[in-house]
């Protein structure tokens, strides 16, 4: 099903008069937030793949909860319940290997475990979350890399290799042959946000390209060459083709020659062979995922022909301390730090296909026809989104089941989030309409993370909530399950107890940062008073090791793997605590 996709097609096409024009609209549902750090929430101080299933007219719901077949579960391989991928001892720069997998931990913080529960369970809906693939248009004049003078975590060097981690993940789902704990078929999957990295068109084709299947060149600038921090001569950043002691060659880092020519190949990508979803994140939402819409010199900047590689380390502590404190919403102050530094600046091939996108054209660009793949059309996003301009809705999962996917980016600026009146009051309704259906909500930002209740510029009267409202509202409904989110870039599980029911909520790891890794999600009715919703962690279908004369493309993904291993000291943490992985998470029936 391979394609050709070019991002001057009709829905992501842009001329220079366009991009101001469009910066400075705001939409309702427009979201804010910014990759400064590979977690948003950290405060700055310094193979083969099975053929595809025949494309479903819709996404329908599962016909009926049928009873796992016992022969088939569990399907372990693939999982990180079989194995996971793990820097070899030693000092320095490591290379991957391999380590036992991780067990499953039962929960019953809501509700007793029961014995005998396999045996009676009947599977209700099985699906794959991927959330904060972060798809990094590494050249863009608008990245903030130098940043990486303030703090080691501020740039990645692996991001020249996201398409091909995430085409490497799109390759591990399709090859699941069934939900892992109960051999039930998946029913679809879920982004929930940052697909994107930066807002720029360029990276929103190539993230639906990855989804729904084709072809992909994930270069910008110059159609010959990279033009970026890694072949600049800077130190600071790794410069693989260089003999330069830069500051990673100092800790290890390989010298790969061809490295960035074929980071910048083309890449053909599957497709997902499962319905799939979108959520916005506020990546997704705002250019460099925190300052909102509206500041046409910075578009200008986009698609120029100008990018900064490099600012002292008080230059940068100051930016990004103007970010991390939410004191520049509307790009005030990098906008007056690139006007100051011109001189400074290098010379790089002008793109317009770098412009920021707007929400409108987010939805709209869903639901071109050439990214429907797998389908649904729209991938949750429907033109009643359009002419509402909204980015939240409900879809069937399963015969008894609701998904519900929320829009909780923060238009006004900053990369934490809430929730406004009109989409609090939307949620409650749904959830009602909806009471004798299990519920499970999908949304970028955790509840902890929803703290930014800046007005929305288009709805300067409208309340915005933060996350404690929102696990109010959802523990007031007994269908509700399950909140499953993104963000944090790390694996943690927490128990709600709401007045009238209880719920979990799954916030899942970044597949940005090591150990990369999406999750499968089980929700089954275990016929003795009690749900059981399962969670099994997954990695990308690209082997541990890599070999560094190996620049395939399927050598890439091994490669995007293992320099983010080394990319940042506290990697480990980001997996979680064994009851934050392979889980069991007990619920009582309603």
């Amino acid at each position: 099903m391979s394609r050709t996709r070019s991002v001057t097609s009709s829905v992501l096409g842009v001329d220079r008069r366009t991009v101001l024009a469009a910066t400075a609209a705001v939409s309702v549902s427009a979201g804010v937030g910014y990759a400064l750090r590979p977690t948003d929430s950290e405060a700055a101080p310094a193979a083969q793949v099975p053929a595809a299933r025949p494309e479903p007219a819709a996404a329908g719901p599962r016909a009926s909860a049928a009873p796992a077949a016992a022969p088939l579960a569990p399907f372990t391989k693939g999982t990180t319940l079989a194995a996971v991928a793990a820097p070899r001892p030693g000092s320095g720069y490591r290379r991957l290997g391999s380590q036992p997998g991780w067990g499953r931990v039962v929960r019953g913080d809501l509700a007793a475990p029961k014995s005998g529960r396999a045996g009676r369970r009947t599977t209700l809906a099985a699906f794959v979350q991927l959330t904060d693939l972060h798809l990094i248009d590494s050249q863009h004049p608008m990245r903030l890399e130098y940043l990486r003078a303030a703090s080691e975590i501020s740039w990645r060097p692996h991001e020249a290799l996201t398409v091909q981690g995430a085409v490497s993940l799109v390759e591990r789902v399709n090859a699941l042959r069934a939900a892992p704990v109960t051999g039930a078929p998946l029913d679809f999957v879920v982004t929930t946000g940052d697909n994107t990295d930066n807002n720029a068109r360029t990276e929103l084709d190539w993230y639906l390209t990855v989804m729904s299947g084709g072809r992909i060149t994930p270069n910008s600038g110059d159609p010959r060459h990279y033009e970026g921090v890694q072949n600049s001569g800077v130190p600071l950043y790794w410069q693989p083709g260089s003999a330069s002691r830069d500051a990673y060659k100092q800790r290890g880092f390989p010298r790969l020659d061809g490295f960035l020519a074929a980071a910048i190949r083309e890449v053909r990508s599957p497709g997902l062979t499962l319905p799939w979803y979108s959520t916005v994140g506020n990546h997704d939402a705002m250019p460099l995922g925190c300052y909102a819409h509206g500041d046409s010199w910075l578009a200008e900047y986009a698609v120029g022909g100008r990018k900064l590689m490099e600012l002292t380390p008080a230059e940068a502590v100051r930016l990004q301390r103007s970010i991390s404190q939410d004191r520049d919403p509307r790009g005030t102050v990098l906008r007056d730090l690139l006007k100051s530094t011109a001189r400074a600046q290098r010379a790089v091939t002008p793109d317009e296909r770098r412009a920021p996108y707007t929400p409108a054209e987010h939805v709209r660009a869903h639901l071109d026809p050439a990214y429907r793949g797998a389908g649904p059309v729209g991938h949750g996003y429907t033109r009643a989104n359009l002419e509402a301009g909204t980015q939240y809705y409900s879809f069937p999962i399963a015969e008894n089941v609701l998904g519900i996917s929320l829009d909780t980016t923060d238009p006004g600026g900053h990369y934490n989030g809430s929730i406004g009146t009109a989409q609090l009051k939307w949620l409650d309704a749904t959830l009602r309409a909806h009471r004798d259906q299990y519920a499970v909500v999908f949304s970028h930002h955790t509840s902890e993370s929803m703290s930014n209740t800046r007005p929305d510029p288009a709805h300067p009267g409208e309340r915005r909530h933060e996350g404690a409202e929102l696990v109010a509202l959802l523990g007031r409904h007994r269908n509700v399950v399950a909140w499953v989110n993104g963000h944090i870039h790390r694996n943690d599980i927490t128990p709600h107890q709401g007045s009238a029911g209880s719920f979990w909520e799954v916030s899942t790891a970044s597949h940005v940062e090591f150990p990369q890794l999406a999750r499968v999600v089980e929700l089954v009715d275990n016929k003795d008073g009690t749900l059981s919703v399962h969670t099994t962690l997954i990695e990308s279908a690209a082997p541990h090791r890599t070999d560094f004369d190996d620049l395939s493309q399927t050598g890439l993904a091994s490669l995007y793997r293992e320099l983010s291993a080394n990319a940042r000291s506290d990697g480990a943490r980001l997996s979680g605590e064994a009851r934050d992985r392979n889980t069991e998470l007990l619920l009582k029936r309603r």
